[in-house]
């Protein structure tokens, strides 16, 4: 998404020597001569996590976080570019000093800070503020400018308590067996699926099978040492009788032939957008668990007031109401400027 999509810019004030300025190709630092998340390949990229549209393949140098390692591994086809950082481990590109200190979004995701010339910035990346037993919290980090997220950036957006909404799942699920139904839930299949068996081990021990990719990536994380159900592999099989278990799979699956021949099914799907109104419905599925690996609007103010930062900027979101609420407060909070042709 285009940098301050949906949200009016401007600024108190301009800053003549920017450190982190918006272009096509991703977030650049000019005195560093480094991207992060860039959209293309480049020179050195600095990658918040292994996400696919923040972690690409073709660039000549990637640093990442050394907990994401993994993952990247798995995700690239050459690993062999990636340079990874241990938290809060100072590393100096060109004349500005680069640390990764940890987002809360998924196993690896980081926030990078930026110092140079007097000046620190620090650019969040994907970040929640809740729990989550697959990855290290978030932790604020002082900053002049903190240049944010603002996914779910309106007020409306709280999330409930996790572990709740995964007992929720498991009473959906053994409902559904006992009406002799196959539960499909649908998951992002990196940090959304880790995150839902780890937090059903408080309500079940049962296994659970894993369709796609899931179960690749289920095997990173437990090599990482996170704690999940067991999981087995989902099976083409047509010989096996899937009903009354649970099947996890990635949302892009939900039309394919193998989940369709399960036979009577319900299926859910796990998403901040859940929370709105109607959504799963209108999405095509039977139940929505509101489950977010992003922040909150609580999270959101929370991360920018701990900032202790007096200029904000946010990026991937409506962010409006967020960036008014932050004026009031006596902090300069506009949109990213939109991307340069650089």
């Amino acid at each position: 998404m285009t940098a301050g999509a949906h949200c009016n810019s401007g600024s108190m004030f301009k800053n003549p020597n920017p450190l982190i300025i918006a272009t096509r190709r991703g977030l650049y630092c000019p005195p560093g001569d480094f991207y992060i998340d860039p959209a293309k390949a480049v020179q050195t990229a600095v990658v918040t996590h292994a996400h696919g549209d923040h972690l690409r393949e073709g660039s000549a140098r990637i640093v990442l976080a050394a907990a994401g390692l993994g993952i990247a591994k798995k995700r690239l086809k050459d690993a062999r570019t990636v340079t990874p950082v241990e938290y809060e481990t100072r590393v100096t590109l060109g004349p500005v000093t680069v640390s990764l200190h940890p987002a809360g979004h998924i196993l690896g995701s980081a926030q990078v800070r930026l110092e140079h010339d007097g000046q620190v910035w620090v650019v969040s990346g994907d970040y929640k503020r809740q729990p989550d037993p697959t990855c290290a919290p978030f932790t604020p980090v002082a900053c002049d400018t903190f240049i944010s997220e603002a996914t779910f950036a309106r007020p409306r957006y709280v999330w409930p308590d996790t572990s709740q909404v995964a007992g929720d799942i498991v009473r959906w699920w053994h409902e559904n067996r006992e009406q002799g139904l196959v539960s499909v839930l649908f998951c992002y299949a990196l940090g959304k699926v880790q995150r839902v068996l780890a937090e059903m081990l408080a309500h079940t021990d049962e296994a659970v099978y894993t369709h796609g990719e899931i179960a690749s990536l289920v095997e990173v994380y437990r090599r990482a040492g996170i704690a999940m159900l067991p999981t087995v592999p989902f099976s083409r099989s047509t010989a096996h009788d899937y009903r009354g278990a649970l099947v996890l799979a990635a949302p892009t699956q939900a039309r394919a032939s193998a989940l369709r021949r399960l036979g009577p099914q319900a299926r859910g799907f796990c998403s901040g957008w859940m929370l709105i109104e109607g959504e799963s419905q209108r999405r095509g599925y039977d139940a929505g668990f509101v489950i977010s690996d992003h922040a909150d609007w609580p999270g959101l103010l929370r991360s920018c007031e701990d900032s202790g930062a007096r200029r904000v900027r946010f990026m991937h979101g409506e962010c409006g109401q967020l960036a008014a609420h932050l004026r009031e407060r006596g902090i300069d909070a506009a949109a990213l400027e939109p991307p340069l042709t650089i």
